[in-house]
């Protein structure tokens, strides 16, 4: 019986093997192997919108409207809102024509293996888990703070310590402090939402179509209730006079607070990573990307507009601003039903980003940039129950332990550069390949792109924490070593037959 030995190739093999890093896939080898999965494709049109709109409406409308009106924008949050639907719109116009052109999983990762080769293409790839993994965090810590008021509601409180982030501290009024250990409450959310990806995407979608149905008829009823008690002197100044030594307010403020609302418009990228389990993707995503942004902005639009209206922008810097204007309206019982509906609301976003993530990691694992361990398929549910398994354990250790400002604002950026090169493949492709199919192609090429470019470069400049920018390039800077270091360990060795 012969023995394996693992041997070093020779430098001339092992520099040979670099040229890999430049290698682009072709388009059409990318949908034959895509095809060859045994992913089920159970989703059309409808499904799409509501996966997109499941991702979209979430923690931005429920947690940081308040924060961008009361530290930033005033009641002109409205208007940082409409700038921050229209550089997604640009953005999600590129999305749409990419997905159509190349209808497969891994989204901007998947672009990027087509336009730019092995090595961005796994850069980009790390910054869409790590900036999701962050975003998804974030979000279910936004769920812990719901949830831990609507349990107050009940007289039921749980420990502080439970329910903050390690290292967070509190003066109480005896003054006495109390400090976080592990915020158990956040994983109540990040579990379950685990348990429903490993069932399989079938199952996903129903609930996310429950949810996302509950959670738009909830917004519905605050804007159409809430304008009935609107004081109009609420809206005045609608923009406050701008603070040159903090950059709030103003015109300043405005871009400042559509960097702050940014998160609220992510999640339309969700949809173009269902391409492997959409029945007619080509037809599909484009109608999914663009459809579920539409019908978001209009209702951030109005719930913003609203909210302002109901109570002083100067009063909103609250994680719960729509609770606090229900107050404002004397309506206890409507209080219960906006907190169910941002738990519920904020569930769907854990749930269809956790999705997303989970099946970008599976792209890239098939591509042997990460484990093979991720590729796994399981026999009966059809899932990579590997890969839920393992994002689902590193989600509930960062939402447990890490401040939430971190996570956002890191979170945010990695996305955000995203989209900037996402908008350029775009362009790039048109270009390179005019003859490819699509069937959607972004209008006014390249100047939707390139307005959509420079928005997005507005927000990272206004971003609250310039430190931000340190931490996104040492990100950059791990995932290339970790990118060389593996490659070389794989390339450097080679299995030839030994004697016994």
């Amino acid at each position: 019986m012969l023995k394996f030995a693992v041997v070093k190739k020779n430098a001339y093999q092992h520099n040979m093997n670099y040229k890999k890093i430049f290698r682009r896939k072709n388009i059409n080898e990318l949908i034959q192997s895509a095809s060859k999965q045994d992913l089920q494709r159970t989703l059309g049109s409808f499904q799409l919108v509501m996966l997109g709109i499941g991702a979209i409406v979430g923690a931005g409308i429920f947690v940081l409207t308040g924060t961008a009106a009361s530290t930033s924008a005033g009641p002109a949050v409205v208007i940082s809102f409409i700038i921050g639907s229209i550089a997604c719109a640009c953005a999600a116009m590129c999305y749409a024509e990419l997905s159509s052109a190349i209808p497969i999983s891994g989204g901007a990762y998947s672009y990027a293996y087509v336009t730019l080769g092995e090595l961005a293409a796994w850069l980009i790839g790390s910054m869409i888990l790590v900036g999701n993994i962050f975003m998804i965090a974030s979000v279910a810590v936004g769920w812990s703070g719901y949830m831990s008021s609507f349990l107050e509601q009940f007289n039921i409180s749980l420990p502080y310590a439970l329910t903050h982030h390690t290292g967070e501290f509190i003066t109480l009024k005896d003054g006495s402090i109390e400090g976080g250990l592990f915020n158990l409450l956040s994983l109540c959310i990040i579990i379950p939402t685990g348990f429903i990806l490993y069932k399989g995407t079938e199952t996903s979608a129903t609930v996310n179509n429950i949810i996302v149905t509950i959670k738009v008829i909830v917004l519905t009823l605050f804007v159409c209730i809430g304008a009935m008690y609107v004081n109009p002197e609420n809206w005045i100044p609608f923009i406050p006079e701008h603070i040159p030594e903090t950059g709030q307010f103003g015109i300043q403020g405005i871009l400042g607070g559509s960097a702050i609302v940014f998160l609220a418009f992510n999640g339309f990228d969700t949809v173009a990573s269902a391409a492997q389990e959409t029945k007619n993707p080509q037809r599909d995503l484009p109608i999914g990307v663009i459809g579920s942004l539409l019908i978001s902005a209009i209702i951030y639009i109005l719930v913003s507009g609203v909210l302002t209206g109901l109570v002083s922008y100067k009063d909103l810097n609250t994680p719960q601003p729509m609770a606090l204007a229900v107050n404002a309206m004397n309506m206890p019982w409507f209080a219960v039903v906006v907190k169910i509906g941002a738990i519920l609301g904020l569930g769907s976003v854990t749930l269809v980003m956790t999705y997303a993530v989970v099946r970008i990691a599976f792209t890239m694992s098939n591509d042997g940039l990460l484990p093979p361990i991720l590729k796994k398929i399981h026999h009966k549910n059809k899932t990579p129950h590997y890969a839920t398994m393992i994002i689902t354990a590193i989600i509930c250790l960062l939402a447990a332990t890490c401040p939430l400002d971190m996570m956002v604002q890191l979170g945010n950026f990695c996305v955000i550069v995203v989209f900037i090169i996402v908008s350029v493949m775009a362009i790039y492709l048109r270009y390179t390949q005019p003859e490819l199919k699509r069937e959607f192609k972004c209008p006014m090429m390249p100047f939707i792109p390139l307005a959509g470019i420079a928005l997005f470069i507005l927000f990272l400049f206004n971003m609250p924490n310039k430190n931000i920018i340190i931490y996104f390039f040492g990100l950059v800077f791990v995932s290339a070593a970790y990118y060389f270091i593996t490659q070389s360990i794989k390339k450097d060795t080679v299995e030839i037959p030994a004697a016994k």
